[in-house]
């Protein structure tokens, strides 16, 4: 059993039916009846426990009785014991029970469980000392909610006087009961010696939600957390809704990997629970009814006369009403004294079948009784009065609302809101001038989606706007676009407009000025930045404005940290980080963080760590969720720098995904995955996050995640000896990076550019590109790319044939990579150096002993691929064993250390070619080391080698 209430029922029973198996007459004489009755709402699992406890008590040898009651009748189902019995006590004689108990509901009679009538069912029950047969009994009626008074009558009696050795489980709906809270009514006698326990079904909770819904979808991450959550706040955490949502999810097309929010709005509320709303509220009288009408256009728990009063009911008639509610299971009560829908969606069914003249006045009445609450409920008032058609209220309202979510750090609500409030054609020129910005600051500050990029584009569209408006738009606009859009190019344009349009306030044309200042934002030359950060620095320090040198402050930090110079930790210390305004804070957060991811691609990864830290933790108490989201994408990266592997794939793969929205974020997640990937030799896996979408078209602005898949790119074309295709992407990427002109973003691609040079035979073009290297990275602070630099001149060394030096230089790059610490790096580094140590000739010892040591660190990070390459090399070194028998061992049906190495990396996805590739083999020798690893798998146990990719054509 899985669920806590699952569990207690277990353990009762478990502890009830101990006497189970070959009991004699004294214990079960001396074993007191047992009841439990299990009450659950609507949908949370009372008859799924039934099935369970009548299966648990079967597999236990105990008999079962299961009776369930529905409104058209009862089915009876009794199983003996599994041990041979004496013949139970003979049944008392007589006709059917009044009251139509005594016909039962039979089903299909071919699984061998004899059914007969409740009466007769229940009759060596009544009065008897004992179970029939002296063997443990679980009775369980299910559904007594519905039962009609003889059958309530039958089970009384039995419980009245119950017999030895009988656990009876009562389940029903505690909202549907004819006489609140009295299950079998009011002359129900439980005697003492009846043991009694209850056993309430509580809604699942948010991570029982989750699992349940991964379950239902067929796998994990089905969704971003948004999706997870707003599930369980609309089915209230009621399983058999869960359980409808997802049916109805999977229904909305083709099978798909993710589900987003707006998928969940769109389909809709469960024909089962609309059946079920609205069958209760038309269960009441109709003069009543507008107390749920009320509660559905509410959508929220409220005061009892706060119902009363949008209803139009009396205080008198609204109390009945609302009773007659809560009795009818329309409604009901939170911990707080508030009313609302038994499930929250239930209202939306509801709301649904309101006519829309009454739905109209209903929301009226809402807008006029919520406006006396302190505080205002701005967002709610702001629905109520859009809806009751009250425009001037409904803008001033979302106005409110936003500037109020705004300050308090949601800017998502914000940003809700008034996307939803400016999509609208009808709004006012003034009202839009207004609520523009607004959506435009949040957006920024918060998480983005399509549609706010839209809106304030129609609306930049609007020529009537006055320019300083319109500037303060774009200012927002291009800050989106370059920040979580990946369009860089596109979001500089804005920004340039920006400063023109923002001539009357130049303090927010300082904050462009010092946007269009930082490198990572767009692909124009370094100068340019540079141009714009001189220009922001005198705008700042010209303005009385304590925010704008604040921003500038800020930009400058990140600027200088990402181009690697040494400015960057002084002017650090100039950032105000002590200052208690959350305006300020958010601006110090965003300098914090990407000073920290700027560090990261240096290698500079301690610092890094602690800016970051220090950067998120101003962000959440500001309210920046956009930065503090940003940082989980800059502490996957270095995760994968420092070689922290476990469980990483799983954090990045779930990052992208909530950020899916937002490529500028989603692209750190990606590079993430594409690396791991790629050192696993999952190459399929590794081109498309690498590839796919997002950081190589041509208008990103990540040069420095653009720049590391393609280095990643280069490698894979290389095993496949396509040198073509990996000169082609080497050249491409070398010119990017020289007109960015940040050089210290070349640290993951310069040495399989350079390598990549060599094997096309173009040593001269490759020596130039290590000169220009090196000539960019003087007077920058940015050891991971003096690691690389060094990385180049060995591979340059080693194509000259001075194996001697490019040792020296491969040991040089694996020394500081391991300072950093950059493991993963370090480890080929020194691979480098032993291939070019044995290369020399001489003592080959030391450098064996250090691809042996390469081959350990490379499993423990889980390089598979790497550490399969890697062992290929130190096989073809490593001295014979004088001691092992001559001829090849015999393995029998267990596969040979070169056959679990193909398997294993067959099982990545590699060609046969690619597999030959990386273990020095010919094709056709890895084709028969796959055909005996799969000959000897399926004779072990049936399993298999993926066919579809181990056996494809190289």
């Amino acid at each position: 059993m899985d669920t806590v209430s699952e569990r207690a029922a277990d353990h009762w029973l478990t502890r009830v039916l101990e006497n189970a198996g070959a009991p004699d007459d004294r214990a079960l004489h001396q074993q007191p009846a047992a009841l439990l009755l299990v009450e659950g709402a609507a949908g949370t699992g009372r008859s799924r426990l039934a099935r369970l406890m009548l299966e648990r008590a079967a597999s236990a040898g105990a008999g079962t009785l299961a009776v369930g009651f529905t409104p058209f009748g009862v089915t009876v189902t009794a199983r003996p014991p599994a041990a041979p019995s004496p013949p139970p006590a003979p049944r008392t004689p007589g006709g059917p029970p009044p009251g139509g108990t005594g016909t039962g509901r039979h089903g299909d009679e071919d699984d061998g469980r004899p059914r007969g009538t409740l009466r007769d069912a229940l009759a060596p029950l009544s009065g008897a000392e004992r179970t029939p047969g002296g063997v443990p009994l679980l009775l369980v009626a299910d559904d007594v909610h519905l039962a009609d008074r003889p059958a309530r009558d039958a089970l009384r009696r039995v419980l009245a006087r119950p017999p030895a050795g009988l656990a009876a489980v009562l389940t029903y709906r505690p909202e549907e009961l004819r006489e609140p809270g009295l299950v079998l009514g009011r002359t129900a006698a439980l005697p003492a010696s009846l043991a009694v326990r209850r056993l309430t079904l509580a809604p699942l909770d948010g991570e029982e939600v989750r699992a349940l819904v991964d379950e239902l979808l067929g796998g994990p991450d089905r969704g971003p957390t948004e999706l997870y959550t707003r599930i369980t706040q609309r089915s209230g955490g009621v399983p058999q809704v869960v359980v409808d949502l997802a049916g109805l999810l999977r229904e909305t097309g083709e099978p798909r990997e993710r589900y987003t929010p707006r998928d969940l709005e769109a389909v809709g509320v469960p024909p089962r629970l609309r059946q079920l709303a609205l069958g209760r509220v038309a269960a009441l009288p109709e003069e009543l009814r507008p107390v749920a009408f009320a509660a559905a256009v509410l959508d929220e728990p409220a005061e009892a006369e706060e119902l009363g009063a949008v209803a139009g009911l009396t205080a008198q008639a609204g109390t009945e009403a609302l009773v007659r509610a809560l009795r009818g299971g329309v409604l009901r009560e939170d911990g707080l004294g508030r009313y609302a829908f038994f499930v929250p969606l239930a209202a939306t069914a509801v709301y649904e079948a309101i006519p829309g003249p009454v739905r109209r006045l209903l929301h009226r009445s809402a807008a006029r009784v919520l406006s006396h609450r302190r505080p205002e409920p701005w967002v709610a008032l702001a629905r109520h009065r859009r809806h009751g058609g009250e425009v001037r209220g409904w803008l001033h309202a979302v106005e409110q609302a936003a500037t109020e979510r705004a300050a308090a750090g949601d800017h998502q609500a914000a940003i809700d809101l008034l996307e939803t409030t400016l999509s609208r054609t009808t709004v006012p020129l003034h009202a839009r001038a207004r609520l523009a910005p607004l959506l435009a600051h949040s957006a920024v500050l918060g998480l983005r989606s399509e549609q706010t990029v839209t809106v304030l584009r129609q609306i930049l569209d609007e020529q009537s706007l006055p320019a300083a408006v319109r500037g303060q738009i774009r200012l927002d606009l291009g800050l989106l676009l370059c920040n979580q859009a990946v369009a860089g190019m596109q979001g500089w344009l804005e920004l340039q407009r920006a400063v023109e349009e923002l001539q009357e306030r130049p303090v927010m044309a300082a904050r462009a000025m010092a946007a269009l200042a930082m490198p990572l934002l767009s692909t124009v030359p370094l100068e340019r930045n540079l141009h714009w950060l001189r220009r922001a620095e005198k705008a700042g320090a010209e303005s009385d404005d304590e925010e704008a040198r604040t921003a500038v402050a800020a930009n400058r930090v990140g600027t200088l940290m990402y181009i690697g110079d040494p400015a960057a930790w002084e002017a650090l210390e100039a950032l105000p980080r002590d200052t208690t305004d959350a305006v300020y804070q958010q601006h110090v957060a965003r300098g914090l963080c990407n000073a920290a991811d700027g560090a990261m691609w240096l290698g500079r990864l301690a610092p890094a760590r602690e800016l970051l830290a220090e950067g998120v933790e101003l962000a959440t108490r500001s309210g920046a969720a956009y930065v503090e989201e940003g940082a989980r994408g800059t502490s996957l990266l270095l995760d994968w720098a420092e070689g922290r592997w476990d469980g990483l794939a799983a954090r990045a793969r779930a990052f992208a995904a909530e950020a899916e929205t937002m490529p500028g974020m989603a692209v750190d997640g990606r590079t993430v995955l594409g690396m791991l990937a790629l050192a696993r030799g999952e190459w399929q896996q590794a081109t498309a996050w690498l590839v796919g979408e997002g950081p190589r078209e041509p208008n990103a602005a990540a040069v420095p995640h653009v720049a590391a898949a393609s280095g990643a790119m280069i490698r894979m074309a290389l095993v496949r000896d396509d040198v073509d295709a990996a000169v082609a992407e080497a050249s491409a990427a070398w010119d990017r990076l020289r007109d960015k002109g940040v050089w210290v973003w070349g640290a993951e691609l310069a040495p399989w550019a350079v390598e990549a040079t060599l094997r096309s035979g173009r040593t001269a073009v490759a020596r130039a590109m290590v000169a220009e290297y090196a000539a960019g990275l003087e007077g920058r602070q940015a050891p991971a790319s003096d690691a690389a630099l060094a990385w180049c001149r060995a591979l340059v060394a080693e194509d000259a044939g001075d194996h001697t030096a490019a040792t020296a230089l491969f040991r040089q790059s694996a020394l500081v990579y391991a300072g950093l610490p950059r493991p993963y790096a370090a480890v080929l580094a020194t691979e480098g150096a032993a291939r070019c140590r044995l290369a020399a000739g001489g003592d080959t010892a030391p450098a064996v002993a250090d691809l042996a040591s390469c081959v350990g660190r490379l499993t423990e990070l889980g390089a598979v691929w790497d550490a399969a390459r890697v062992r290929a090399l130190l096989r073809a070194h490593q001295p014979a064993d004088r001691h092992r028998p001559r001829g090849r061992p015999a393995y029998g049906d267990q596969l040979s250390p070169r056959e679990q190495e193909v398997a294993d990396l067959a099982a990545t996805g590699l060609t046969n070619r690619e597999i030959a590739a990386t273990l020095h083999l010919s094709p056709r020798t890895v084709e028969q080391h796959v055909a005996r690893a799969r000959r000897k798998l399926e004779s072990q146990s049936g399993q298999s080698l993926p066919r579809g990719r181990a056996r494809r054509p190289g």
